[in-house]
């Protein structure tokens, strides 16, 4: 079995229907997420080079989008989901990896964000660098908070005044990840530096 993922092309479009059926069924089985969007929606992001998918040969095995908000300031990767039967093989990683890197190359400077109620998602981010954050440091942007309004849930999202539901908000923030790899790098520089005076105090000392 040789499974290729790669950013979604027109001649993925025949997949369509079956993304979006994967999707709402996946939603449906865990009784939770987002509905199933209309096959235009999917179309769309698959045409505008938004889109990760993954296949064995000419069979669908999994799909993952990307869409900014807030005017380019956030971008959320959505849709993520692998077939039943290719699960367990480390698919959704390679997805989601893609589409990080997908949305860094797209988005550079964008803070990259994503809601999941999902244990094996949540791992995959930590290992991306995302964090867990509060509702209030996504995107305020009223359009992607529309999505929310199919997933049987969103009546708890409404009652918090969409500040929390089920769902845990998790945030790549570029710039806080270049600010901890800088002071990181400082500490490694500094350590020798370090070593080597306390030595010479050492030496001093006796």
């Amino acid at each position: 079995m040789k499974i290729d993922v790669m950013v979604a092309t027109k001649e993925h479009l025949p997949f369509v229907s079956e993304i979006n059926d994967t999707i709402a069924a996946a939603a449906a089985a865990r009784g939770t997420g987002i509905s199933r969007r209309t096959d235009e929606y999917i179309a769309d992001k698959i045409m505008q080079g938004k889109a990760i998918i993954a296949v064995n040969g000419d069979v669908f095995v999994g799909f993952c989008y990307i869409e900014s908000w807030g005017h380019e300031k956030f971008v959320a990767n959505s849709g993520l989901i692998v077939k039943p039967e290719y699960r367990g093989y480390g698919v959704a990683k390679r997805i989601k990896q893609a589409a990080f890197e997908l949305s860094r190359k797209r988005f550079p400077n964008a803070k990259i964000f994503g809601l999941t109620t999902g244990e094996a998602v949540m791992r995959i981010n930590t290992e991306l660098g995302y964090v867990p954050v509060t509702f209030a440091k996504l995107t305020d942007d009223e359009e992607f908070w529309k999505g929310c309004q199919g997933c049987v849930n969103y009546d708890i999202l409404q009652r918090t005044n969409m500040t929390k539901c089920l769902c845990t908000g998790m945030l790549y923030d570029p710039e806080e990840v270049a600010k901890h790899e800088a002071a990181e790098a400082e500490v490694e520089r500094s350590a020798p530096k370090a070593h080597i005076w306390s030595k010479l105090f050492k030496k001093t000392s006796k």
